[in-house]
């Protein structure tokens, strides 16, 4: 089965007495143009997106006919999760993640990191009192091209990068203190 496009998501389709199939898939597999996997009832599913920028989220459907759907299903990871106490340190922390090129998840008003031991041993000796849990990472945080540092650009997804959303959020929690 070739999947060239998503029709919906469970949120805004009904899947009444339909058999659900899941493709299960890790976080990393969701911003994948063309793949091939196969579902957990055995079918085999390969996509192939033809334009950038479309990525896979949970319950997202992929195929439905009168008997049963496809859904995607994201598998859930060891990650760091970082509970911010103000808009200024949610700031900080997500632009120092940012900063070592490490995905970006925010769900709840958690920081959500795909868990690596040195970046959970920085965020806790700066002062940050990461957690290790189990998570389904949904909606990675897609940078823009912003003005920093590097000398390399960004993939340009957003029309406001999210560096300077960041920024301006610290800057408007600061200046209301």
């Amino acid at each position: 089965m070739i999947i060239k496009q998503i029709l919906g998501n469970k949120s805004n389709m009904d899947l009444t007495n339909l058999e659900i199939d899941y493709l299960e898939l890790e976080w990393f597999e969701t911003s994948k143009r063309i793949q091939s996997r196969t579902t957990v009832n055995g079918i085999p599913v390969s996509i192939k997106f033809l334009r950038e920028g479309q990525y896979l989220s949970q319950g997202d459907i992929l195929f439905r006919d009168d008997k049963k759907a496809i859904m995607i299903n994201i598998r859930e990871c060891e990650v760091i999760v970082v509970n911010p106490t103000s808009l200024l340190e949610m700031g900080t922390v997500c632009y120092e993640i940012g900063n070592k090129h490490a995905p970006l998840f925010i769900q709840n008003n958690q920081i959500l990191i795909p868990f690596e031991e040195p970046l959970f041993k920085w965020l806790t000796a700066s002062g940050y009192h990461p957690l290790k849990e189990t998570r389904q990472l949904n909606n990675m945080l897609r940078s823009t091209q912003a003005s920093h540092s590097h000398s390399h650009q960004h993939r340009n997804d957003y029309k406001q990068p999210i560096f300077n959303k960041i920024i301006n959020l610290a800057s408007k929690y600061s200046n209301e203190k």
